[in-house]
């Protein structure tokens, strides 16, 4: 009975048992909230408006797209900068004045 146990006991061991990985699952609404969140926000809203669009009208849009376009743009806002970040042409103008900077305190 003992050597029984025993085998049963090695063969359950040796079986393998498949990992378990525990994540936040975001749900179709959770990411049409948040994109509606994000077009309630009075500097978006002021950006619609200078382009056409009430906030109002951006929500019956957001309401009116498919999970899939909603799950794309809140992707899209996943990877955007949370700055914004530097164009070539901000990062050149910014060398240009301290090197004229430098060049009019070296002229003083």
């Amino acid at each position: 009975m003992k050597k029984v146990t025993g085998l049963l006991l090695a063969f359950l061991l040796a079986i393998p048992v498949p990992q378990v990985y525990a994540g936040m699952i975001a749900t179709p609404s959770s990411e049409r909230e948040r994109v509606l969140s994000l077009v309630e926000r009075p500097e978006v809203a002021s950006q619609l408006e200078k382009l056409g669009l009430t906030s109002e009208q951006a929500k019956e849009r957001v309401n009116a797209m498919s999970e899939a376009e909603v799950a794309s743009l809140a992707g899209k806002l996943d990877q955007l900068p949370a700055g914004g970040a530097l164009s070539n042409q901000d990062l050149l103008l910014i060398i240009i004045v301290i090197l004229l900077v430098i060049v009019l305190v070296a002229a003083l």
